[in-house]
């Protein structure tokens, strides 16, 4: 329920002046006000001449950091950031996860998450799941935080994980092609600065009125600097300079054909796609008879649709193959939460495939006479 905003900001304050802060943000503006910066962000240092309380802030163009002494100093530089009308604040202490978001009527809506417990003893209980992306993050007051919402962006975001390597540094450039309206590419984003990568990354969508809500949303969020995103189709959107991760989630039919061919063309290091509808070899499949013995795989229309799913998507997992990825065909999300749960999942490994692989791929052509979209638009079938 609603609180009076000005308790909660006495919450906020106690916390982020108390010594077992971890990390604080304040984003977003209110209703009909505009702070003087996009974005601030609090974390305890500890420097030469003692605990300091680091506080960066961005215009939107440039960030600017200071460091500053506990007690008063501290306590004034808080109470500063504190009077700008910001729409959210998020803060983590060693005890609590505190998130809190002004309403349009000016009331505070606060999520409170105890720190996680640790692992019980053997023979206790489940601990409570360990969330990749806090339940109580900043983010999800801007994206939507419904359960639903939040399963499908944990087991994305850890789907993500598993593809990256562990000690991966340095810049990283992400493009998300066929964002639509961004929620799991502003939660990549999270997580992976979260990590520590210097992440720039790029939303691709046909759509105008996306693109234009998805930059007013990553103005609010104090990432603009670098989470951008352009109007144009998943085949010719201008991108510059080409990404090391590809991400395509949900793009429909040959749309996710066309994600990974420019991701090949791109030489992507990483690609994760989690494909949507199947029409293209699905209308393939209707136009001629099956192959014996199959007939009865293609007889009844489901069992044909179902099909032409599992036979795209391993095609595509075998072309991918065939360019120098490792590739893997995992769930997604639980079947529970949506029929639509692979996810393809590849690295560039930039080795040749060998006869063995070329003719399994082409033996399953020639029994179905099918012929995918990717390898059309990637030109590589053998003759």
């Amino acid at each position: 329920m609603p609180e009076p905003l000005d308790a909660a900001l006495t919450e906020v304050r106690a916390l982020l002046l108390d010594p077992a802060l971890t990390r604080a943000v304040a984003a977003g503006r209110r209703r009909g006000h505009r702070p003087s910066m996009v974005r601030a962000e609090l974390r305890p240092v500890a420097l030469k001449a003692g605990p300091r309380l680091q506080i960066a802030t961005s215009d939107g163009a440039r960030p600017y950091t200071r460091n500053v002494a506990p007690g008063t100093e501290a306590g004034a530089a808080v109470d500063a950031l504190l009077a700008e009308p910001f729409g959210n604040w998020h803060v983590e202490t060693a005890d609590v996860t505190l998130q809190l978001r002004v309403t349009k009527s000016g009331e505070a809506q606060v999520h409170r998450v105890a720190a996680a417990r640790p692992a019980p003893e053997p023979g206790g209980h489940d601990r409570a799941k360990e969330w990749l992306l806090d339940p109580g993050d900043e983010i999800f007051a801007e994206i939507g935080g419904s359960a639903a919402k939040r399963r499908q962006v944990d087991a994305f975001l850890r789907a993500l994980a598993a593809t990256l390597p562990d000690d991966l540094t340095g810049p990283l450039r992400v493009v998300d092609l066929g964002c639509g309206n961004a929620y799991l590419t502003f939660a990549a984003y999270r997580y992976l600065s979260q990590r520590g990568l210097d992440v720039r990354l790029v939303g691709v969508d046909v759509r105008e009125d996306q693109r234009r809500r998805n930059t007013e949303l990553a103005e609010r969020l104090g990432w603009a600097d670098r989470v951008s995103f352009v109007a144009g189709t998943i085949a010719d959107a201008a991108v510059e300079p080409a990404p090391d991760l590809v991400l395509a989630l949900h793009a429909c039919d040959t749309a996710t054909d066309e994600a990974l061919a420019r991701a090949v063309r791109w030489d992507a290091r990483w690609v994760l796609a989690a494909p949507c509808c199947h029409h293209d070899l699905a209308a393939q499949l209707r136009a001629r008879p099956a192959p014996p013995p199959y007939e009865l795989l293609t007889r009844h229309g489901i069992l044909r649709e179902r099909f032409a799913d599992v036979l795209t998507d391993s095609l595509r997992a075998a072309l991918l193959r065939l360019h120098g990825y490792r590739t893997e065909v995992v769930e997604f999300v639980d079947s529970r939460h949506t029929p639509r749960n692979l996810l393809i999942r590849a690295r560039r490994v930039g080795a040749a495939p060998g006869p063995e692989q070329r003719a399994e791929y082409r033996a399953l052509l020639d029994q179905w006479q099918v012929t995918p979209r990717l390898e059309t638009l990637l030109a590589t079938r053998e003759g």
